[in-house]
C-alpha cells in the first residue's frame, strides 16, 4: 500500500463516520426500534444493518456499480421500488401502538431483514456506489472494496449503535400511549423525508 493510498484511509473512515451517524432510513428505524423494543431486542437490527451494507459494499465494488452505469434503467427501478418499500415501513411505524406487545404481533426487525432492507435502502446505495468510485485506500481495486467493506462495519456500528442508546434512553419519557403514538408518528413522516431527493429527481 503507497502512501498516497494510506492518506486516504482517514477520508474513507471519515466519510463513512460522517454517512452512517446521519439521519437516514437506518437510523429512523433504530431510534423507534429502541424506544418500541429496548437496545437488547433491536440488536439483531443493528447487526443485520452493518453486515447488510458490508455485502452491498462488496457487490457493487465486484460488478453491479457497473451493470447499473450500462443499463440506468435498473436504478431506476431500484429507486421506485425503494420508494414503495419505505412508505409501506413509515406506514407500519406511524399506526405502531404501545410499546407493550400485543399477542406477539409487534416484534423488532430481524437480522436478515435488517440485512435485506439495504438493497432498498437509497442511503445506502449512495454511500456503496461513492466509496466504491471515489475513495482509494488501496492501489489494488479488489483489496480497496475489501478495505472499505472494514471501515464501514467498523465505524459504522458504533454510530448506529447511538441512534438505538437514544432510543432506549427515551422509553421512560415516551411510556404513556399518547405520546408513543406522536413520537412514531414524527419518525414516520421523518421516514416519508428521507425519500424527498429520490420523488424529486423521478418526478423531474
Amino acid at each position: 500500500m503507497s502512501f498516497e493510498s494510506l492518506s486516504a484511509l482517514p477520508a474513507g473512515i471519515l466519510f463513512a463516520l460522517v454517512t452512517s451517524i446521519t439521519p437516514g432510513p437506518n437510523n429512523t428505524m433504530l431510534l423507534t426500534s429502541g424506544v418500541n423494543f429496548g437496545f437488547r431486542r433491536t440488536l439483531p437490527h443493528l447487526f443485520g444493518i452493518s453486515s447488510g451494507v458490508v455485502v452491498l459494499m462488496l457487490a457493487v465494488g465486484f460488478g453491479l456499480g457497473e451493470a447499473f452505469q450500462r443499463f440506468p434503467v435498473l436504478y431506476t427501478v431500484l429507486e421506485v421500488a425503494s420508494v414503495a418499500y419505505l412508505l409501506y415501513l413509515a406506514w407500519k411505524i406511524g399506526t405502531s401502538g404501545q410499546v407493550k406487545l400485543r399477542n406477539g404481533e409487534r416484534r423488532p426487525m430481524k437480522f436478515y431483514e435488517a440485512a435485506a432492507f439495504q438493497w432498498v435502502n437509497p442511503k445506502a446505495w449512495m454511500m456503496v456506489l461513492t466509496a466504491a468510485t471515489t475513495i482509494h485506500v488501496s492501489e489494488n481495486f479488489n483489496s480497496n472494496v475489501l478495505l472499505m467493506a472494514v471501515v464501514f462495519y467498523v465505524v459504522g456500528f458504533p454510530c448506529i449503535s447511538l441512534w438505538a442508546g437514544f432510543g432506549t434512553a427515551m422509553r421512560q419519557v415516551l411510556a404513556d400511549p399518547r405520546r408513543l403514538r406522536i413520537f412514531n408518528v414524527a419518525m414516520a413522516l421523518l421516514l416519508v423525508m428521507t425519500l424527498y431527493p429520490i420523488a424529486a429527481r423521478l418526478l423531474s
